[in-house]
């Protein structure tokens, strides 16, 4: 397989943004699932998110520390096998029917995500032309968004029964009762990370047997550390890192307000189906998938930076639409973000790394690391939907400042 061009291992790599799309995408699913089987707020359903983003906060730098010992490749297998055993582990939490359980779960699966998402994202940055770095991450992303839209559209519906019933409102001859509707229910959420698990497992193998080649970055290929740091902190002087590291905290968290309040936005505030807001859900999606071939596309006509400056403004003024609407119009204003935020995430996680070298590695686990903002973020916009149940839109002024912090990266924070 040394034959084989280098860039025909990106295709190897794209694969790993579809997987990890699915499993992040699928958390807003979850969100509503647990909601009603566990009677949970808003802001207690948020948990699930966060419980799943906390592993992308703690563990980047051992795994970047893990990666720069040994290899990319290595990291990408361990990451994948981890994830598969999460996927695995909701066949014992569906007999335990704890909360505490799943978020342990969605924590360990996030493990396994994590090493794919620090290894994937400086991989296809460095395999290829630095000049078109942007480009490249944001035709990887384009797998991340096909994800996203076939977990939100299909996936959703094997898990969302479309029963949304409480303990007041289930039919009195329901075969069971409550605890009858919560073994079905909780039940739903298995197949699909068996489906993941299964896939996960088939990948590693994949991974295993490739000769998938080693990177230089800057005078030194991976695995060769002899007198080399193994987490890099000086990587912060790079303004363009540091200010990059923040920027991503607030884009991740604001997309994952967004995100994860979508079903709980349709199904609790504006009384939708299941099936109906699912499908919403999927329109969602496909709106960030488009928004992502077509910001490819025209980043090789515009500088990425003005282009992140653009789509910040444009989310701004659409957040502004759902903070003082809410509503359908809300709904469709967030369908409208969705496209405009698709290119948010990879440009700025190339314009933070450009120029590292040899430290790709520590500024990659760093804006990895920024993925708290997921942690933060999403359960203070839960909480204010819980305070203000007449006005629950208002919540979503905390993506608008989200969005703000972006585009003044591309405007003032990234230089050239």
């Amino acid at each position: 397989m040394k034959h084989i061009s280098k860039y025909s291992y990106l295709y190897l790599i794209f694969s790993l943004f579809f997987i990890w799309a699915i499993s992040s995408n699928l958390l807003p699913t979850m969100i509503r699932q647990l909601m009603k089987t566990f009677e949970l707020s808003a802001f207690r359903g948020s948990l699930t998110e966060a419980s799943y983003w906390m592993a992308y906060f703690l563990f980047p730098i051992p795994i970047a520390m893990f990666m720069k010992r040994y290899s990319y490749k290595a990291g990408i297998i361990v990451g994948l096998l981890i994830a598969a055993l999460g996927g695995l582990l909701f066949f014992p939490a569906a007999a335990i029917q704890q909360y505490w359980a799943y978020l342990a779960i969605f924590f360990i699966i996030a493990i396994g995500m994590c090493f794919l998402e620090t290894a994937a994202n400086p991989y296809v940055t460095v395999l290829g032309d630095p000049g078109t770095a942007s480009q490249r991450l944001n035709l990887a992303q384009s797998f991340n968004g096909l994800g996203a839209f076939i977990a939100a559209m299909f996936l959703s519906k094997l898990v969302l029964s479309n029963n949304n019933y409480s303990r007041e409102t289930l039919p009195a001859d329901y075969p069971g009762g409550w605890e009858g509707f919560v073994q079905i229910e909780i039940g739903a959420m298995k197949l699909p990370y068996l489906i993941l698990a299964v896939i996960l497992i088939l990948i590693a193998v994949v991974f295993i047997f490739s000769s998938l080649p080693k990177i230089k970055e800057g005078d030194r290929e991976e695995g060769n550390v002899q007198g080399e740091k193994l987490i890099d902190f000086s990587v912060f002087r790079h303004s363009n890192l540091r200010w990059g590291v923040i920027a991503q905290f607030f884009y991740n968290g604001g997309q994952t307000s967004i995100n994860a309040m979508f079903l709980v936005y349709s199904c609790k505030y504006l009384d939708m189906t299941e099936s109906m807001a699912t499908t919403f859900f999927g329109v969602y999606m496909l709106a960030f998938l488009l928004g992502r071939w077509i910001g490819t596309l025209l980043m090789v006509r515009f500088r990425p930076q003005n282009m992140l400056v653009a789509y910040a403004i444009t989310n701004i003024i659409l957040c502004a639409v759902i903070v003082c609407f809410g509503g359908m119009i809300g709904l469709y204003a967030m369908i409208a973000v969705s496209f405009f935020m698709s290119i948010i995430y990879p440009t700025q996680f190339s314009l933070a790394l450009k120029g590292l070298g040899g430290k790709t590695k520590s500024g990659s686990a760093f804006l990895v690391m920024a993925i708290a903002g997921n942690v933060i973020l999403p359960p203070i916009t839960g909480h204010i939907m819980d305070i203000f149940p007449e006005t629950y839109y208002i919540a979503y002024v905390i993506p608008l400042v989200s969005f703000a912090v972006c585009g003044y990266y591309g405007w003032k924070g990234y230089k050239c």
